[in-house]
């Protein structure tokens, strides 16, 4: 028996397993004309093959609530209505292979306009096709980065208008999980950390005051979500900076994430997917297999919520342990299921699991 491979259900939808492909930035949608923001060929590729894999869940990349919440000019959208149209047939096929389609809504926030990183990732400059990024604060998150415009109560509020809309986009394209997007140093994490968040009016300063905007777009997605369907919430639990020995400076640490997952826990989400980092440009990360499971199993614990684990989880016994020991619910796999997208069926095989696979694959069992 294989608890991985048993089905999980969140709300009145059940995933066939809990091995869940994690959202991984593609940088390859069109960037200007009809198209810009919307999948093609190369996402329908891509997100089909983890599908027809055998993963339980298959959670977009990043896909941004506004065109200036992209991370780069090349990333997904959904503030329109041809993006919804090229996501439908996706959505479509994911949910044909017996896979649960979901979608990660993303704002970047400072981190927005940059270039793709295999051509060195720098900024987009607004006369060459990129904005102005916007942040809580008027904080570069390095001496690379562009000083971003500090919002102001009412583009606050226009943002999570923003993360409302596409949410009910994203339900009108197919998916059934919508997750947002608190983690790696973009916008909801930016107003989290005292790092990158030096407001003094009601979205700064207090743990409840930086937590603000994080727990108003929860609440806003909820309200267009189907009660029936569940959310996530992605988060960094640390900045790394305790545990880097920096008592200098008060980052985000994973007590404060225990406390945010208590709060959203309250306002419908359903499972916290723990992963941890991204707010912070110079600082030290021990990085090792399985090295953010302990955050997983911490905020698991302590707020009493549903977790996914994620972060060089590579090996079917490993992932199969970290379930089977309560350090999760489902684990979330993303490099290793770019260097293999049939690795939940390979998995199976290893642990001794009969899984079904597509009938035109059946001849290779």
């Amino acid at each position: 028996m294989s608890l991985m491979f048993e089905p999980y259900a969140l709300r009145e939808l059940t995933v066939r397993n809990r091995v869940w492909m994690a959202a991984m930035c593609q940088y390859s949608a069109a960037s200007t004309g009809t198209e810009v923001g919307a999948p093609n060929d190369w996402h329908f590729a891509h997100l089909a093959a983890r599908a027809t894999g055998g993963a339980g869940m298959i959670v977009t990349e990043a896909t941004a609530v506004s065109a200036e919440g992209r991370i780069s000019p090349y990333d997904l959208g959904l503030w329109n209505d041809r993006q919804v149209e090229a996501f439908a047939p996706i959505t479509a096929f994911i949910a044909g292979q017996g896979a649960i389609p979901g979608v990660q809504l993303a704002h970047a926030g400072r981190k927005a306009s940059t270039d793709r990183p295999w051509v060195g990732g720098a900024p987009v400059l607004p006369d060459a096709g990129g904005w102005l990024p916007v942040g809580p604060s008027a904080v570069p998150f390095d001496n690379r980065h562009l000083v971003p415009h500090e919002l102001s109560v009412e583009e606050i509020a226009a943002i999570v208008e923003e993360f409302r809309q596409a949410a009910t986009r994203a339900l009108a394209a197919g998916f059934q999980v919508a997750e947002v997007h608190g983690a790696h140093g973009y916008l909801i994490h930016q107003f989290l950390s005292p790092i990158s968040n030096r407001r003094t009016d009601r979205y700064g300063g207090s743990f409840a005051n930086r937590i603000r905007l994080a727990l108003e777009v929860t609440e806003a997605v909820r309200s267009v979500w189907p009660e029936e369907l569940p959310i996530l919430f992605r988060v960094s639990a640390t900045d790394w900076l305790v545990e880097a020995g920096r008592t200098d400076e008060h980052g985000w640490t994973i007590k404060d994430s225990v406390a945010l997952s208590i709060e959203l826990k309250q306002r419908g989400v359903d499972l916290i997917d723990v992963s941890s980092g991204g707010n912070v440009a110079a600082v030290s990360i021990p990085v090792e297999a399985g090295y953010q499971v302990p955050f997983a199993r911490r905020i698991k614990a302590d707020a009493g919520v549903a977790v996914g684990a994620v972060g060089l989880i590579t090996e079917p016994v490993q992932a199969e342990k970290l379930i089977a020991d309560g350090d999760a619910d489902v684990v979330l796999l993303g490099r290793e299921l770019l260097r293999d997208p049939y690795w939940p069926l390979h998995a199976a095989r290893e642990l001794g699991v009969e899984v079904t696979v597509p009938p035109q694959y059946r001849r290779a069992l």
